[in-house]
């Protein structure tokens, strides 16, 4: 167990998700960054299966077939896009589905992505890395269409143009759409209710 380890590394990549928060407004979820990873349930595989190099749930994922902190932070944290994952309305799309992520929390998870990869790779970290990551990763199959182009939009503009540019860009699109900040009302989904409710109407 590497208990000093895991908790520098997940202390540093939350001050450091904290201070790309604060930069676009978000002070609430900057504060609020990952603090289920200090629960017993999520600390005590973290030290027990901490590299450094990655998440320790991929390594409990592929001890147990299943990764019990990675559930638990999952459910807890609406910075991840698994958080979304609901049942669909819609006939024709029997299962769970990605729902439309609100923009305040596809800001926090553009930060997360950035800052995660400066962590785990240290002075080699590029900034290709974070688009690298998610394109090769499952996101793009499960994500909401709307929220997974939005944030492969900010991937690739960090990628290309960098921090500065990406982040003011980002600030003055949250300053444009504060119905993202809001948890009861932050969604556009009423021609997809339509739509589904149309589809059950005809069964």
């Amino acid at each position: 167990m590497n208990i000093w380890g895991h908790f520098k590394t997940i202390t540093k990549h939350k001050i450091l998700v904290a201070k790309g928060c604060f930069r676009l407004g978000l002070y609430y979820q900057g504060i609020m960054h990952d603090m289920s990873k200090y629960s017993p349930v999520e600390f005590i595989p973290g030290i027990k299966y901490y590299k450094g190099t990655e998440s320790p749930n991929n390594t409990e994922r592929k001890k147990y077939g299943v990764s019990m902190a990675w559930l638990h932070h999952k459910g807890r944290n609406k910075h991840h896009f698994e958080y979304w994952l609901d049942y669909s309305l819609d006939r024709s799309n029997i299962g769970y589905v990605g729902m439309k992520i609100p923009k305040c929390y596809m800001a926090e998870m553009f930060v997360d992505r950035v800052s995660a990869g400066k962590i785990y790779n240290g002075a080699s970290f590029q900034q290709t890395d974070p688009l690298d990551y998610f394109t090769k990763g499952i996101g793009g199959t499960i994500m909401h269409a709307a929220s997974r182009e939005y944030l492969t939009m900010l991937l690739t503009m960090y990628a290309k143009d960098g921090d500065e540019a990406t982040f003011e860009y980002l600030k003055l699109d949250l300053q444009e759409d504060m119905s993202g900040y809001d948890d009861i009302s932050p969604f556009d989904f009423s021609s997809e209710f339509h739509l589904q409710e149309e589809n059950i109407s005809s069964i």
